[in-house]
């Protein structure tokens, strides 16, 4: 009997008294798609399974980004000048170098709002998940202005 005076239901041996494994499968699926909790949903709440919009967007970014640094090495092979005082500074050390910088800048700011993408910004009711919009907006309108640019001013 259980200190209340209900019956002890549990049967087998108590999970908590083994070892966790190291390595377990859920650590490269993830576990955590949403927060259970009315109260969680409301806070910020680290999850480990994003959504496929989320990927789309993601993957949109990096897309756009890895065409801005293509289109941008093209301009410069025609004579154009790098504007961006920071790539300029990578585009001076040759293409590999600007294309990684440009590359890994991209993917650690896309990091770093994915792991908070579910905090609320500066104590507003908009989640940092809107970044990512706010991030593919920019690399979309630099691309559209490259092209204009190649097509019908080179």
């Amino acid at each position: 009997m259980q200190p209340c005076g209900l019956p002890d239901r549990r049967c087998g041996e108590d999970r908590r008294k083994k070892n966790t494994p190291s390595f377990r499968l859920s650590c490269l699926l993830g576990r955590r798609k949403v927060p259970r909790r009315k109260e969680d949903r409301e806070g910020c709440l680290f999850i480990d399974v994003y959504g496929s919009k989320t990927l789309m967007l993601i993957l949109l970014i990096l897309s756009l980004s890895v065409l801005d640094a293509l289109l941008t090495l093209y301009l410069i092979g025609r004579g154009a000048v790098e504007v961006n005082p920071v790539m300029n500074y990578f585009l001076a050390h040759g293409p590999f170098v600007f294309f990684g910088a440009k590359y890994l800048l991209t993917a650690l700011a896309i990091m770093l709002v994915l792991v908070n993408s579910r905090a609320f910004i500066f104590g507003t009711n908009v989640r940092a998940k809107v970044f990512f919009l706010l991030f593919a907006l920019p690399f979309a309108l630099a691309v559209k202005w490259q092209l204009y640019l190649i097509f019908f001013v080179i």
